[in-house]
């Protein structure tokens, strides 16, 4: 499953992927309990392939961000908790992506990114990081 497929619903905890399209919208499930939602047109969705981080040069996409993590982390959960005090995710994030821009990025944002992280990597789903490299790389040899 890619990343085009998984988001964010403001106002509900934790990552969603879209199960079915419906007339006035989709309905998701929940990566945190399994339940499914109904979710409307007018609902705020961010779909994680189109999220980027602040860095002090450049946007980064959301994929490369969470890549990083994974090659500090082993493939395995983070060292910290997304529930950690602000001081330590900074600490933490600065550790994956050194060039971040702090007067950007919040706290806020990096315990969700932490969180968002642990529930793909719980779910076996970090595999949709490399997918969009592989679609890419196939249309370039056509």
């Amino acid at each position: 499953m890619s990343l085009d497929k998984i988001l964010s619903i403001s106002g509900k905890p934790g990552l969603y992927k879209v199960v079915t399209q419906t007339r006035n919208g989709f309905i998701a499930e929940s990566l945190i309990d399994q339940k499914k939602v109904n979710v409307n047109i007018h609902s705020n969705v961010s779909i994680l392939s189109e999220i980027a981080v602040y860095t002090l040069t450049e946007e980064l996409p959301l994929r490369e961000v969470l890549k990083k993590v994974k090659e500090k982390e082993n493939g395995s959960q983070t060292s910290i908790s997304h529930k950690d005090s602000k001081d330590s995710l900074e600490e933490y994030f600065f550790g994956v992506l050194p060039d971040y821009d702090e007067d950007r990025v919040y706290a806020s944002d990096i315990k969700k990114i932490v969180q968002w992280y642990n529930l793909l990597q719980k779910h076996d789903m970090l595999d949709a990081l490399e997918e969009e490299k592989e679609a890419v790389t196939s249309e370039e040899e056509e």
